[in-house]
């Protein structure tokens, strides 16, 4: 007689986010509330409690606040745009935990857009994008 081995299936929602130069999956689990990104603490790689408290938005959005571990890879661009990464990605994680439950929510709160801004090439004979030389008649 074998014995059968009895294996708890971890049950995780997945979501991919961007913004600017930045790419965020994010993975969200029910749990007590661990926040990771790339294996750190949240509070010690982002460093801004404004921008762990824009990430965690959705959450305050749909009062799902403290039910879920939220393990995020994130790699690219600056801490704003991977926070606003990191926020996508979990409001497309909460859609599929929730069969669309929360979609009218989030998407008023206008966080299943994903916003296309990014940074203009730079153009040559120019400083910047747009910035040329200073003028000057004499």
């Amino acid at each position: 007689m074998t014995a059968k081995k009895q294996t708890k299936e971890i049950i995780r929602y997945y979501g991919l986010g961007r913004r600017k130069a930045s790419v965020a999956r994010v993975y969200i689990q029910p749990g007590n509330v661990e926040f990771k990104i790339n294996e750190k603490d949240a509070k010690k790689y982002l460093n801004s409690d404004i921008l762990i408290q824009d990430a965690l938005s959705p959450f305050v959005v749909t009062n799902t606040a403290n039910t879920f571990n939220i393990i995020a890879n994130v790699n690219g661009g600056g801490l704003t745009g991977q926070a606003g990464a990191i926020r996508l990605g979990i409001a497309r994680a909460l859609l599929e935990a929730s069969n669309n439950e929360y979609r009218n929510k989030l998407k008023d709160a206008g966080f299943l857009t994903r916003d296309a801004r990014v940074k203009e090439r730079k153009k040559y004979g120019l400083r910047k994008a747009r910035r040329a030389r200073q003028f000057s008649k004499r």
